[in-house]
């Protein structure tokens, strides 16, 4: 997930961007179907079964089959006006961080091997190229420097044919020979990434005033000194915001030193890993740059395809090459983050454009993938819990947490907020301190992934509520259900979460499971059957945001007068199945799913917006001074991550149908209804719009004829209706509003951004109207955009997903085994059951690796070096998450009116301190350190 605008930029009207013109294609659009035997868009397989419910996937058999929809299969010859030639580039790296770079030496690689190309540092400068801001500085090392990391990248080195380049390579690797290595010199130094303190005091109840939050007053910024953060503001109550909130927080930790007789203090410190997110797709691009016509064509793996695009141009637009036009075509792709703001884009983009008109290929082998593709970011924790010990409600919590986020600073500001502002987990804190710090270190990059810090610091808050439950003797559930929150209660920013918290209905549940109920005897059960194994039994909850406070999906739907639905959508195919979901979507307000599906769209002409300022910093001055153009948005498009498609992607396509439905299908229908004597079969009745239903995919209200989605269709077309629109929205956790008249009728729409296309029949002068690539792009009125304070709250949308772990630990080896697991969800509304049960179970496998297995040294003999792969990195396998064991209840939505949440990241989460509880629980001690390995235990146990 991404807690930050990264674009500060605008997509002029055009798609323009600093001069260059940008057209975006994904490989799955109806333009690029000569790169597939069936288009990806329209399967040749019935997906959807006649229940109106999906049998599988919109794309699975494309997917399976083979079909070339991920840009790592696209080679040039199968891009429709592309050379036939394709070349093949490297990023050649440096491995010693505290050596200078003093250049490099491919003469042993022979006179035949050596590259057809090679750009460094010096090229890049004398070229003009200006390399996005937020990947700067030295994307490649200048000779003469010391490195920012290890493997950083010193030169892009180019073949233009596959063989020369495949023995290159395999010299390349693993030898460092190339590199000349200077003298010895001092680690890079930076500035911290980001420094943020989130302080909360509570009033007597949560429903009454805080004295002091992040939401009311302000978040707590330090000043740096030595490249550490120093709170040297004087604290003071009635001094400026920076002073009251360091005045609450002294006072706290004057408490915490020295508590009440009736208090428990909990101190400990928790570690976590370093993370490879192993996506199936390593990082890769293919460009041409065709010399003659000043093209960049380019096939890219991203979740952000408008940041690419952007960035790509803005990147070269001042260079020598003269770029003249962009053509990006985004694939799918898969990265649980990993490719959500990459600078291994920028690479491939530069890689192409030195091709000398040969198209270029870069991709990550998996040692390169290890190597230089995005981590999971460490968290060193340390965390203070007061707990009466009488009503063993929690009282004051703080937090101390280090992040680190590696050589180039990517999201570590972001995922560090998100990790500090999630680590209440579920639970009320009337007052809480909670500091965060996230550093550079010659470390491999960090930045979005899985869990988006939430992993780090949820997982340690469950460990840390179960090992108090101990030390006061009391049912770990019970003292949850004690402190978990409930609906209206604020979190520690002082933002109220949005509607109802189900935290005790999943705790209920929880508490009568068998495994559970019975663990203790259980325990001693299992350990008589089997002697040379300790059995455990842990518990864990947690509630995770999703969401990035900046949302801005957008969405297009359109109806033919034979009743083919066509969904255009900004969101990108990551493997969370969307497309699917998204045709689903459609079914609400037309009955019927969408036909034709295209994903990734990033053309929206239509629109003509235009967008600029951070929606995060700027002043609610400025917001309001951008809002006289009534074509400025506080964002143009979303990435997809965050966990964003089943509720803010959601958002625009219902919002899209709804319009569809109400100024097309609904007039259509009253005025079928209505023919006839004095107003019809409908004259007898009163007809209204909430009293419509689909039955069996026709539509009827208050016992009105049913009518088919094709004779709807055909009418709204015949009389010129709403037969299409184009949406706009953004999200800075509440939703913008506008008025909008369409075809004569006023109405209010959480929406910034509205076109529509009326039907065949439509008059002309309706037609005349529709001068906006084919649409009647509306003026809003009235626009209500969120006020910026908003950006304090930082989460307002969670998602709950409990978990019950059983496991065994052997005497011997002290390796951990899992034997089963359940889980219970609660995500509203379920789009496609078969998704969320998809996302729940990898998610899980996914946890269970971070819990057991995985992890690898930060520094000199990690990943950096290029020595890495899957043969020393651990994987959970089948057999380590009791794939055939696993079970889970989602709850039912409260009403059909519920929204749609994002589960995606929070499935992975409580499964890891479930693990961490249940091993407490098997061998009687605590490990605080990810993952519980082997070693680990021994130590606890020997401690």
């Amino acid at each position: 997930m991404s807690n930050r605008d990264i674009s500060r930029r605008s997509f002029l009207q055009g798609g323009l961007v600093a001069g260059v013109s940008v057209t975006l294609m994904p490989l799955g659009s109806k333009a690029m179907a000569a790169l597939m035997e069936d288009s990806v868009t329209v399967p040749s397989e019935q997906w959807l079964g006649n229940n109106g419910k999906a049998r599988s996937r919109n794309d699975a058999l494309s997917k399976v089959c083979g079909s070339k929809v991920f840009a790592r299969d696209i080679r040039a010859k199968d891009m429709p006006g592309w050379p036939a030639q394709q070349g093949h580039a490297m990023l050649l790296k440096t491995i010693k961080a505290d050596r200078i770079y003093a250049g490099m030496d491919l003469s042993w690689l022979g006179a035949e091997l050596q590259p057809d190309r090679i750009v460094t540092a010096e090229d890049l400068l004398n070229d003009g190229i200006v390399f996005p801001e937020e990947h700067a500085p030295d994307p490649l090392l200048p000779v003469g420097k010391v490195p920012m990391f290890i493997g950083h990248p010193v030169a892009i080195l180019i073949w233009n044919d596959f063989e020369r380049f495949r023995q290159a390579k395999l010299k390349l690797k693993f030898n460092d020979k190339a590199i000349r290595y200077g003298d010895k010199a001092p680690l890079y130094q930076a500035d911290p990434y980001g420094s943020f303190r989130y302080v909360r005091v509570g009033g007597a109840t949560s429903a009454d005033e805080d004295e002091f939050a992040s939401l009311k007053d302000s978040i707590l910024f330090p000043m740096l000194r030595n490249r550490r953060p120093v709170w040297n503001s004087q604290p003071d109550l009635h001094g400026n915001l920076t002073e009251r909130g360091l005045f609450y927080a002294e006072r706290m930790k004057q408490q915490i030193d020295n508590p009440s007789d009736d208090w428990l203090v909990f101190d400990e410190r928790y570690k976590t890993p370093s993370i490879e997110p192993a996506a199936m797709e390593p990082d890769n691009g293919n460009g041409w740059f065709d010399p003659v016509s000043k093209t960049l064509h380019f096939v890219v793996a991203t979740q952000c395809p408008h940041e690419a695009a952007t960035e790509t141009a803005k990147m070269i637009a001042p260079s020598r090459f003269g770029l003249a036009k962009l053509n990006m075509h985004p694939g799918y792709t898969v990265g649980y983050g990993s490719k959500d703001h990459n600078i291994f884009v920028y690479y491939a983009a530069l890689a192409a454009l030195y091709g000398a008109g040969v198209p270029v290929r870069l991709a990550n082998d998996r040692y390169e993938q290890f190597q230089s593709g995005i981590k999971r970011h460490p968290f060193d924790i340390r965390y203070q819990l007061a707990v009466d010990k009488n009503d063993h409600s929690f009282k004051i919590f703080r937090a101390e947490m280090t992040v680190d986020g590696g050589g180039r600073a990517n999201y570590s500001p972001s995922v560090a907020a998100v990790g500090a502002t999630a680590a209440q987990s579920i639970y009320y804190m009337p007052q809480n301190d909670l500091q965060v710090t996230a550093y550079h270190s010659r470390a491999v990059e960090a930045g979005s992934m899985r869990g988006y810090g939430t992993l780090q610091s949820m997982a340690s808050t469950e460990m840390m509520v179960d090992e108090i439950a101990g030390r006061l003797g009391i049912d770990a559930i019970d003292l949850r259900k004690k402190n978990a929150m409930v609906s209206g209660m604020k979190n520690t920013q002082g933002a109220v979460p949005g509607g109802a918290l189900r935290l005790h209905e999943i705790l209920d549940k929880a508490a009568v499971h068998e495994v559970w109920k019975n663990r203790d005897a259980l325990k001693q059960q299992r350990e008589a059957q089997d002697p040379d194994h300790w059995h455990g039994v842990g518990f864990a909850i947690c509630q995770k945001d999703f969401g990035t406070g900046s949302e801005a999906p957008m969405a297009s739907i359109e109806f033919t007068a034979d009743g083919h639905i066509s969904l255009r959508h900004i969101g990108i195919e990551i493997g969370t199945g969307m497309s699917t979901s998204q045709a689903l979507v459609v079914a609400d307000f037309l009955g019927m799913p969408a036909t034709e599906v295209k994903t990734g769209e990033t053309e929206w002409k239509e629109l003509q917006l235009t967008s600029g300022g951070n929606p995060y910093t700027m002043s609610q001055a400025e917001q309001d001074s951008f809002l006289r153009n009534p074509r400025w948005v506080g964002k143009l498009a979303s990435a997809s991550s965050a966990t964003n498609s089943a509720y803010y992607f959601s958002h625009a396509t219902r919002e899209a149908a709804r319009v569809l439905f109400n100024h097309g299908l609904w007039p259509a229908a009253l005025q079928i209804w209505r023919q006839g004597p004095y107003g019809g079969q409908a004259n007898p009745y009163v007809v209204r719009r909430e009293d419509a239903h689909w039955v069996d995919g026709k539509l009827t209200a208050n016992g009105m004829q049913p009518l088919s989605f094709t004779e709807l269709a055909k009418h709204a077309h015949e009389r010129g209706l709403v037969t299409g629109a184009t949406v706009h929205a953004f999200n800075r956790w509440s939703w913008a509003e506008s008025e909008f008249s369409i075809d004569g009728v006023r109405e209010r729409l959480p929406l910034d951004g509205l076109a529509v296309k009326y039907g065949d029949g439509a008059a002309q002068v309706k037609k005349a109207q529709m001068s906006s690539a084919g649409f009647h792009l509306l003026d809003r009125q009235n626009v209500h955009y969120p006020d910026t304070q908003l950006n304090n709250a930082a989460v307002t949308y969670y998602s709950p997903v409990a978990t019950l772990v059983e496991l065994k630990v052997n005497k011997g080896t002290h390796e951990v085994q899992v034997l089963n697991h359940h889980s219970w969800v609660e995500c509203g509304r379920v789009l496609v059951e078969e998704l969320v049960k998809g996302q729940l179970e990898g998610g899980i496998a996914m946890g269970i690796g971070h819990a057991l297995m995985e992890e690898m040294p930060l520094y000199e003999g990690g990943p950096g070096e290029g020595d890495w792969n899957f043969n020393r990195y651990r994987l959970p396998m089948s057999r380590h998450v009791a794939v055939w064991k696993q079970s889970a209840e989602i709850l039912p939505p409260l009403s059909a009116s519920d929204p749609s949440k994002g589960i995606a990241e929070v499935v992975m989460i409580p499964v890891v301190g479930a693990i961490g509880n249940a091993v407490a629980h098997a061998i009687g001690k605590r490990i605080r350190d990810l993952p519980i390995t082997s070693a680990r235990i021994k130590e606890a146990l020997n401690g």
